[in-house]
Formats: structure tokens, sequence, C-alpha cells
């Protein structure tokens, strides 16, 4: 279930992408294999770049070994998810599949704009990109409160100009005694 809703995915992002699905296109009958914990699944470039369904047995072109986190990067982009995949395999072919995954973009608004029109697809996409914007400034400005409500007020964390200060003393202690130590070889010897 989950192999056929990433294809359904894939194939709905490079349906609007001809210029990924003509990087695609030369590896026609190329296999790839994406391995996320627990699952696994094939897929195999059709003649025109786009991915299909493989149930074939054997060894795959390339092999995409993504983290058990990626649920959570995916909402940063394809690109970011990318960051954290490891790939192996036939190079021209693996390069090609993590230069398409890295820039393709789901344009939200045009497949809205064939379901509501264009006019309140644009506000709904402008919409959920403020709430969007909205919600990552009120996370940043939870975690500073956070940060600084621990290194401050609860002192469980040092604050970050403590920190500066304290590892400009060690620094400043190793270097006199690093002085001293030479002062004692020198009257030692």
């Amino acid at each position: 279930m989950i192999e056929s809703a990433v294809l359904a995915a894939l194939d709905h992002l490079l349906a609007g992408a001809n210029w990924a699905r003509a990087r695609l296109a030369p590896f026609a009958g190329r296999a790839a294999r994406i391995e996320m914990p627990p699952f696994a699944f094939r897929f195999v470039i059709d003649a025109e770049g786009r991915a299909r369904p493989d149930d074939a047995e054997g060894a795959a072109d390339v092999i995409i070994r993504l983290p058990a986190d990626t649920p959570l990067r995916l909402p940063r982009g394809l690109d970011t998810l990318m960051a954290g995949a490891s790939v192996e395999g036939n190079a021209e072919f693996a390069t090609e599949l993590s230069f398409v995954f890295r820039h393709l973009r789901w344009d939200a608004e045009e497949d809205l704009a064939g379901l509501v029109g264009d006019a309140a697809a644009h506000r709904i996409v402008a919409g959920a990109g403020r709430l969007i914007a909205w919600q990552r400034q009120a996370a940043r400005n939870f975690a500073a409160n956070l940060a600084e409500y621990l290194a401050r007020e609860n002192r469980m964390l040092v604050a970050g100009d403590e920190f500066a200060a304290f590892r400009e003393d060690m620094n400043r202690l190793a270097t006199d005694l690093n002085r001293c130590e030479s002062r004692l070889a020198r009257l030692g010897g």
C-alpha cells in the first residue's frame, strides 16, 4: 500500500515536470529500489521517463536507502529528504535520479486550480504558505524562549555568553599553565 502511494505521488510529480521526464527517459528499462525501513519497493523507468511499479526479482540498477526519519523530513522537501539518503549502483542513473528527486516540486496551486478554480487555488496556497510560515516562526520563538528559560531561569543549561566567557577563561588558563611549565623547565634545567 505504501509502495503504490509513493509511486503514485512520484508519477504525479513526474507528469507535471517535462524536464524530469526528459532526463529520465534515456534510462528506460532501468530499475531502482527504494529502501526505507521497514519498507522497500522497486520501480522501473518507462520510455516516457515515468516511474512504473516493478515486481521483478534480482538486483536493481540503483538502490536508494532512506533514513528512518524520512516521513519527518518530507515536509521540508525532496531535496532535504535526498540529503539524508545514500545512493549506490549505476553512477549515471543514480546521479540523474538524485538530481530529479532533489529538484522535483509539487505545484499544489496547479492541482487545486482544477478543483476550485485559479483564484481560489491561489488564495488557498497563499494562505497555507502564511500559515506554515507562522508555524515555523512560532516554533523558532518557542525554542528560543525555552532555551532562554532553561539557561537563565531554571539554570539547567549554560547560556551562550556564559559558555563563551568560560571557554575564554579555560584558554587563558591553558596558556598560563603552558607558560608556567616552560618557566619551571628553564629553572630546573
